[in-house]
Formats: structure tokens, C-alpha cells, sequence
């Protein structure tokens, strides 16, 4: 009778190995942004054909993800360099991969919008006195980049925030706001739909775009094999891995270490931004 349970252990085993040798992955989502599982569905069904079965965990807001990454009840994040710089400032997280767009991108910078006619950013805090600002939170084109601009804090100016960089440009472009600061990459896309609205200054240095955080306190071995099966995607070797490319509209993912967010940090620390992602002026 053991023998017998023996060998179906074993038949059972050999018929299901997928499921019982899969391991998992914890990535955070924010719980307002309902597409973004959907977003990276594709790229679930590619990790579980490796042996990788990805949970999606919802998380109320940043500072609330950082929590998350401290209990080590998340493994992982994909997110905007802003976010990615404070995790790795906390040091919570570290970079592993970030996407490269079928455009042959990774990166992207803050740029300055206003209407055509209006005058140059001179890099001084004093071109935005009296002014109505619009950007998005906790963004490295956005907020960030607006906080790190010399003696901003002293100044009398309306801070509005946006859900999205193209919500900030259409604001802009309705006459509710004087300035709109936003990524280049959204700018390129939206520009010549708004001939009225003009570039009038931009950063200097780039940030790596939608990086793959992963956790100080995830297993190193599952964030290797992770790292490892997402590096191949390019190789677009499987139905999996090329429906990753469609769907996300990338070539594949490129190795991303701290170094890549030398930029993003000093911008973060010019900011004054802490490690509860506020501005510590």
C-alpha cells in the first residue's frame, strides 16, 4: 500500500509541476489605478510560463507602498523614477529592470509648458512667482522637479496637481493654469495637437523610466530569476514573451542599477525630500 501511494505521489508530482514548483511574486499596485493590473497582465502570463506566479497587491498610496516594502509584504513595484528615488533613499528597494520602448527610450526629463509667446525659463524660482503651476505628484518631471528649483520655497506661487501628465498639458492648454511641468515624452506625443502651447526650459539630466523595484527583503534568488526571465523578454522567444512586447509596446526590459538614478537622487535631495516623502524644508 506505501509503495502504491509512493508512485502516486509521484505520477501526481510529474503531472503537475508547473503548479507545485511555481514560485511567487508580490507586486504593488496603486488601488485608484485600475488598468495597471490589466497593464501587466501579459507580463504575468510570461513569468508564470517561467515558473513564476505573480500576485498583484493593491496599495492605498506611495508612502503606504514604502510600509509594505519594510514588512516585506511586497516584493516589488513598478513605478516612475520620483518614486523609485525615495524607495532607494529609504533604502527599501533596489532597481533591476526598466522597460525600452519600441522608440528605443528608458529615460525622459521634466520640461516647462506655457503658452506660445511667453518667455524663457531662466532656471530662477522667481519665474513662477504669482503663477499658477500645475504638475503631477511625487513625479521627477513634475513635483520634484519643481521643488528642487533654487529658493522655491519662498515663493507666492498656486501649486496645482494633475493625474496625469496629458491631464496637466490639457489643463494648461484650457487656460486653468499658467505653467505645466511634465515629461518630455508625453510633451513629444501631445504638442502638435496644442500649436498655442510651447517648450519654454528643461532639465538638464534624465530619469530611467517605469523601473522594477524589488524589496532589500525579497528572496535574492527569486528577484535573480525574475530579473533574469524579464532580461530575455527581448529574445521574444515565446508567444508569452512577444505578447509582453505587443501589449506594452516595449523592445524589452534593460538591466537598471542605482547608478542609472544618479540624476533622480540629486534631484530628490535639491527637493529636500525626506524619507517620508515630504519636503523637508
Amino acid at each position: 500500500m506505501k509503495k502504491y501511494l509512493a508512485l502516486l505521489l509521484v505520477a501526481f508530482l510529474g503531472f503537475f509541476p508547473a503548479v507545485l514548483r511555481a514560485e511567487q511574486i508580490k507586486i504593488a499596485i496603486m488601488q485608484d489605478n485600475t488598468n495597471e493590473a490589466q497593464k501587466y497582465a501579459p507580463l504575468a502570463d510570461y513569468l508564470k510560463a517561467k515558473g513564476i506566479v505573480v500576485s498583484f497587491v493593491g496599495t492605498p498610496s506611495y508612502p503606504a507602498a514604502a510600509k509594505m516594502f519594510a514588512a516585506g509584504e511586497v516584493d516589488a513595484m513598478f513605478s516612475g523614477s520620483g518614486v523609485a528615488g525615495v524607495m532607494i533613499l529609504k533604502d527599501l528597494a533596489v532597481p533591476v529592470v526598466r522597460p525600452l520602448g519600441k522608440d528605443g527610450f528608458s529615460t525622459y526629463w521634466a520640461v516647462i509648458i506655457a503658452p506660445k509667446g511667453s518667455p524663457k525659463f531662466t532656471g530662477s524660482a522667481d519665474y513662477f512667482e504669482m503663477r499658477k503651476v500645475i504638475f503631477c505628484s511625487l513625479a521627477s518631471s513634475g513635483e520634484f522637479f519643481y521643488h528642487a528649483v533654487p529658493n522655491i520655497r519662498k515663493l507666492n506661487a498656486t501649486l496645482l496637481k494633475a493625474g496625469s501628465h496629458g491631464a496637466a498639458i490639457e489643463t494648461l492648454a484650457r487656460g486653468l493654469a499658467d505653467i505645466a511641468i511634465v515629461k518630455n515624452r508625453v510633451w513629444d506625443k501631445m504638442k502638435d495637437a496644442h500649436p498655442e502651447l510651447a517648450l519654454v526650459g528643461e532639465d538638464t539630466g534624465e530619469n530611467p523610466d517605469g523601473t522594477l523595484i524589488v524589496s532589500k527583503k525579497a528572496d535574492p534568488r527569486l528577484v535573480s530569476k525574475v530579473t533574469a526571465a524579464l532580461l530575455a523578454v527581448k529574445e521574444k522567444v515565446s508567444p508569452e514573451a512577444n505578447e509582453v512586447c505587443e501589449k506594452l509596446n516595449i523592445k524589452g526590459f534593460i538591466k537598471t542599477t542605482p547608478a542609472d538614478f544618479k540624476h533622480t537622487l540629486e534631484l530628490l535631495k535639491k527637493a529636500g525630500v525626506d524619507k517620508s516623502f515630504n519636503f523637508a524644508y
